[in-house]
């Protein structure tokens, strides 16, 4: 629906989304940490214990969301500029992302909050959720930027709203699920401080390993802005494509990190890693067929995004390589949950920074620099994943990360 406003708003929201990783990595801080100590409680038969430490995470998550607000609110416009995007990328960008800045507390608590679902084994529920979140959301996207039934046209800050009452409404039906069903996490009103530090002793590394991947995936980003808005729009909705291929992944991981924590904690170090690799055969077969798809009708597919002819051919060059990496990405994407889950994300955080920097933004600027075109920077990107996914392959079996303690 953006996409119908302009190529510059596309542009903008989908360059607030690489923001966003910024503001994930503080997310990660205790959304990591808490997963791998709410599933390991589970996994030992201590619900108040996981209950009481959800309490407390979204204490801390009100009051780290506040001051990221603030500063996303006044620094929205400064992002953009650094970004080296063009005024109307900038314009339309800083008014999507003042208004998403202010939604900060419900997005901080609902990553939590599916989460710590998802450690305690329970994802049924968030998919209904999520299922009604987004035809809210939707429904809200077609009224607010196009100015139906009486409402005036909003464009991207339209948009923007309808995103953050989307994310209301998540958190409070999570609310509703943990107070009045039989739930395996509730409220418990104490705060543990001893609980906070393993969280955060846990998270830290998880949340620099998601800050340097977040910089460097800003300064990938950076180099593909310079080759003009319609390359930096044509990246941006093969990305949103592409999400559609990373949904099993990413699913597959989350069911990795829950079963692998749960099974550590009650001491089935062998079932924990099996469960991982069948959650990884699984995400790399649904993955894999996706990335077909996305070889095979590159066009089709991000036609329902922009008719931008030049947008259009960036974004099916794009979808051609991506596809070709699905599989490699599955591995990445479930053993480096996995791992990261069980409480080893210093290993992830060494991973991450020498195969981002070194083999994907480091070539990519060279390739940028001898002036190749943005072909070369898309195989370079599908190189990296693959070393990435070996590496995580040949840390996987060798099994010493099951025994990080917490």
């Amino acid at each position: 629906m953006v996409g119908v406003i302009s190529t510059a708003a596309l542009a903008a929201v989908g360059l607030s989304m690489q923001f966003m990783m910024i503001i994930n990595v503080l997310i990660t801080l205790y959304v990591v940490g808490g997963n791998a100590l709410i599933s390991r409680f589970i996994g030992q038969g201590r619900k108040r214990r996981a209950s009481a430490l959800l309490y407390s995470l979204i204490v801390f998550a009100i009051i780290l969301s506040f001051f990221i607000s603030i500063a996303g609110y006044f620094g929205s416009t400064w992002m953009y500029e650094v970004m080296g995007s063009s005024p109307e990328v900038v314009e339309q960008g800083s008014m999507y992302f003042k208004i998403l800045s202010l939604g900060f507390v419900v997005i901080f608590i609902d990553n939590l909050l599916y989460n710590a679902l998802s450690a305690a084994g329970d994802t049924k529920s968030s998919l209904y959720i999520k299922l009604l979140s987004a035809c809210i959301n939707a429904a809200l996207n077609y009224v607010l930027i196009f100015g139906h039934f009486g409402f005036p046209a909003m464009g991207v800050e339209g948009a923007a709203i309808a995103t953050v009452i989307a994310y209301t409404f998540n958190i409070l039906s999570y609310y509703i699920l943990i107070k009045k069903m039989n739930s395996k996490l509730n409220f418990l009103p104490l705060i543990r401080v001893k609980d906070l530090i393993r969280v955060w002793h846990v998270g830290w590394g998880a949340a620099l390993d998601r800050l340097i991947s977040s910089m460097s995936f800003l300064v990938f980003v950076g180099i593909i802005t310079a080759y003009g808005t319609a390359e930096l729009a044509g990246y941006q909705v093969g990305l949103r494509i592409e999400g559609i291929a990373f949904m099993p992944g990413f699913g597959f991981s989350i069911a990795a990190m829950a079963l692998i924590g749960q099974n550590i904690g009650a001491n089935n170090y062998d079932k924990a890693y099996n469960f991982g690799i069948i959650c990884g055969r699984i995400a790399y077969v649904f993955m894999g067929s996706v990335g077909l798809v996305m070889i095979l009708i590159p066009e089709y597919l991000v036609g329902f995004f922009t008719k931008d002819s030049l947008t259009i051919a960036v974004a099916s060059k794009y979808l051609i390589f991506v596809g070709l990496a699905q599989i490699p990405l599955a591995i990445v994407f479930v053993y480096s949950s996995a791992i990261r889950g069980a409480g080893a994300t210093k290993t992830t955080l060494k991973v991450n920074v020498l195969s981002l920097w070194f083999f994907r933004v480091l070539p990519s600027y060279i390739a940028y620099e001898m002036g190749y075109s943005i072909e070369a920077i898309f195989i370079i990107m599908n190189v990296e994943t693959l070393i990435k996914a070996v590496i995580y392959w040949y840390i996987y079996q060798k099994r010493t990360w099951l025994y990080i303690k917490i």
